[in-house]
């Protein structure tokens, strides 16, 4: 499969990915540039006619099949954008394509397929992860003689994303470093394997998920690594393992490559609003939010700085999580448990000592004890700084502070919940659960569970995305612990034990209360 440098360079100048694409704008976000005191440049991909890049790749791989292989058809494998640029591709030219989706995927997505795609697309729900649809895909183009249009590993679909690289050197000559997101590879491979042709001097910083960072662990052992698992909130990216093709490229043309956190990439689609007014999907701002964290451990001014907004086919349902989150990912806010005493005043004494700050969030239960807990949430001018100048404060006047601003089970579940332990239930563990998101799936996980334990607390929360998170405490004693967890083995699920989690710890003790 491997093209040399050369070829692609032709490839990338020469694909017809014009007769569907349009040439995006590249914009400099203002607030943003004058923030971080760089200009910060963002490619619009949102403004493909199917809101996402993918649609360069998918017709740049399906403008050159032979007279054969169009008369028999296509296939592909997607819940997402790289469906609908197949789709898109397959109405345009005419094409039968055949689009093996999971069952899990919302209705919103696979009506904008079969919208794309109208007559020439055959939709097939299959399995309920992307795998299983892939190898179903995998063994009905072999029955029927399909054509493959994988959405990453093959140079005509990285010759195709390549093309965003042309129009950005293009629009600025003076880039100075890029920074794409990367799932499988072939939007980052197309690029710098273009740029560094044209602009040897000109950096590549490749932006992964911290909870899908395929590139990041192949780069650390020098070959391709598949991962256990990868993270549910950026979608758009969710892939195990680096494609073949995109890996030999990025080996030799990346220069970086750093994570973000699911908070961060809340706080870059907020960025992108701000200057913008468009909502990018959690994928679509992954490099500015690379871009953000880049600068925090390499500071830097002046320089031209370019990033891409490779998507916005966002679940609206996920902008709650997104609303809820992004000021964390900022260091605009930050979320603790405190010990307060339980008489009459402290409560204000407490709110006294936080000085002017906007609180976003206080929970508070009576306890009958000396004690009470709180979870608190204060919004921050200065970020960590100043949260430090709060902890300082606070301890000096004899309060014991819990930084949970990190903790995911804080943040997801226990600020939401009713605190405290029932009288007589010593034996509580706590553990946390994901499981593919469809409609009746929290009904089969429940089923899955089964009722040999007692469940003591139950915590889900739809969060528009592909998986469900739930918190759930079990009645467990000693000598059933070891058959309890040969249990949850056996069902299927990703889980974790959180019963040791500080934020459980200050649960028990009554704290958050909405």
């Amino acid at each position: 499969m491997a093209v040399s440098s050369t070829d692609y360079l032709h490839k990338i100048l020469l694909a017809p990915v014009y007769d569907v694409a349009v040439k995006t704008d590249l914009v400099l976000l203002d607030k943003l540039s004058d923030e971080l005191g760089n200009q910060i440049y963002l490619k619009r991909e949102d403004q493909q006619p199917v809101k996402s890049f993918k649609l360069r790749g998918a017709y740049s791989r399906i403008s050159q099949l032979s007279e054969a292989q169009r008369q028999a058809g296509v296939i592909t494998a997607s819940a997402g954008n790289h469906a609908q640029g197949v789709a898109y591709s397959a109405k345009q030219r005419q094409i039968q394509a055949t689009i093996v989706m999971p069952e899990t995927t919302p209705e919103i997505k696979v009506e904008a397929v079969r919208n794309f795609g109208g007559e020439f697309v055959n939709i097939v729900l299959h399995g309920t992860d992307f795998d299983t649809a892939s190898q179903h895909a995998a063994k009905l183009a072999e029955q029927h003689h399909l054509t493959m249009v994988p959405p990453f590993d093959h140079p005509d679909v990285i010759a195709g994303q390549g093309t965003v690289a042309k129009e950005m050197l293009e629009q600025n000559p003076n880039i100075e470093m890029v920074f794409v997101a990367v799932g499988g590879g072939g939007l980052i491979a197309g690029m710098a394997v273009y740029l560094k042709q044209l602009k040897p001097d000109l950096k590549i910083i490749a932006v992964e998920s911290d909870e899908s960072a395929c590139l990041q662990a192949a780069m650390q052992a020098g070959e391709r690594v598949t991962l256990p698992s990868v993270g549910i909130f950026a979608d758009g990216v969710a892939v195990k393992i680096i494609g073949e093709e995109p890996f030999r490229l990025c080996q030799q043309y990346v220069d970086e490559v750093i994570t973000v956190n699911s908070d961060e990439i809340c706080a870059a689609i907020k960025d992108i609003f701000d200057d913008t007014r468009v909502i990018a999907e959690p994928a679509g701002a992954i490099s500015i939010a690379g871009i953000r964290k880049y600068l925090k451990s390499n500071p830097m001014q002046g320089k031209q700085l370019g990033a891409i907004l490779c998507g916005a086919n966002i679940n609206f349902h996920t902008l709650r999580y997104v609303s809820e989150r992004c000021e964390l990912g900022e260091q605009k806010e930050a979320v603790f448990a405190a010990k307060i005493p339980e008489r009459k005043g402290a409560f204000r004494t407490f709110c006294r000592l936080l000085g002017g700050r906007a609180i976003t969030e206080f929970n508070y239960r009576y306890s009958p004890g000396e004690d009470a807990h709180v979870f608190v949430g204060v919004r921050l001018r200065q970020g960590k700084q100043e949260f430090a100048l709060i902890n300082q404060t606070l301890t000096e006047q004899g309060y014991e502070l819990n930084d949970l601003s990190d903790n995911e089970i804080a943040k997801l579940h226990v600020r939401y919940m009713v605190g405290g332990r029932p009288a007589g239930l010593q034996k509580e563990h706590l553990y946390s659960f994901e499981f593919p998101e469809y409609p009746g799936a929290l009904m089969k996980f429940l089923d899955t569970l089964g009722e040999q334990w007692n469940i003591t607390l139950f915590h889900y929360r739809n969060h528009g995305a592909a998986d469900g998170l739930v918190l759930a405490g079990f009645d467990i004693d000693d000598a059933s612990k070891q058959a309890f967890n040969q249990h949850l083995q056996q069902l299927g699920y990703r889980f974790e034990e959180q019963t040791d989690n500080p934020a459980y710890q200050y649960f028990l003790s009554g704290n958050s209360l909405k």
